[in-house]
């Protein structure tokens, strides 16, 4: 069987197990929608407050933040398997199990527990785009379109890696979710506002380190029409998602050397 239908029958077989208790996932699926909704009534209020900050104005920051939210519940609803690799996995030993299966590793964890439920921050995201769209007077054309689709495409790669490199961190520490939600969680709440808001070193870590900024803000940049405060050309949002894509290849290489050095549990 070959990769891409060995995951969609993971996936669907996880789908199954959580359609048996429908009520339940629907609570979790409302939870995502309304959690994250909080933050959307925080972002309103300062900008129904102050009116714009620092020349942005509302829905220009709601692109932003709908883009982000977007790529972030694809990429937590693909990297679960990452996310709890040293609770569930590596410290029951049932990652042994994994590596005896003759399929592939990352996509056993891929597939292992896609949860439905992130569809509630997915559509939340999604109501936030067709809200900037109507404040922002964005045109969507086929050009606009794309870079939303590849700045998407290299945003949940991104954030895909951020969870793989802390299910690799699980091979050294088993417990890493504190030190990874300053890059998944923290990431999700830089990323919605501009960059030019920001510090210079941390628009440099931003940008080089953990490149949020060329999945998030340059893109948007391009898709708003918008010359950028700081100066860089209006191409490189057409381009930039492309290093989500990067980061994503380099933590996969981490995440080798993470396996090579697992030791079994032996039990």
């Amino acid at each position: 069987m070959g990769s891409l239908p060995l995951f969609f029958r993971l996936v669907r077989a996880s789908i199954g197990g959580q359609a048996r208790y429908p009520a339940s996932a629907l609570m979790l699926t409302v939870g995502q929608f309304l959690g994250t909704g909080i933050e959307v009534v925080a972002v309103w209020a300062l900008f129904h407050r102050f009116g714009e900050v620092q020349g942005w104005r509302i829905g220009e920051v709601a692109l932003f933040y709908g883009l982000v939210n977007c790529m972030f519940a694809l990429a937590d609803a693909l990297g679960r398997g990452f996310d709890v690799l040293g609770t569930e996995f590596l410290r029951t030993g049932a990652f042994d199990r994994l590596l005896l299966r003759p399929r592939p590793l990352t996509l056993q964890l891929m597939g292992n527990d896609f949860r439905i439920s992130r569809a509630g921050r997915l559509l939340q995201g999604l109501a936030v785009v067709v809200f900037a769209t109507q404040q922002a007077g964005i045109e969507w054309t086929v050009a606009t379109v794309a870079i939303a689709l590849f700045a998407l495409a290299g945003g949940v790669a991104l954030f895909l890696g951020i969870l793989v490199l802390q299910g690799t961190l699980s091979f050294w520490t088993v417990e890493s979710l504190e030190i990874a939600n300053v890059l998944t969680y923290g990431g999700v709440q830089a990323a919605q506002y501009p960059l030019a808001l920001y510090a210079r070193w941390f628009r440099r870590v931003l940008t080089f380190v953990v490149p949020l900024a060329c999945v998030a803000y340059y893109p948007a940049l391009a898709i708003l029409g918008k010359a950028d405060p700081l100066g860089a050309p209006g191409w490189v949002g057409v381009v930039s998602p492309v290093t989500g894509f990067v980061f994503l290849a380099a933590a996969f290489g981490m995440w080798r050397l993470g396996v090579r050095r697992y030791a079994s549990t032996g039990s």
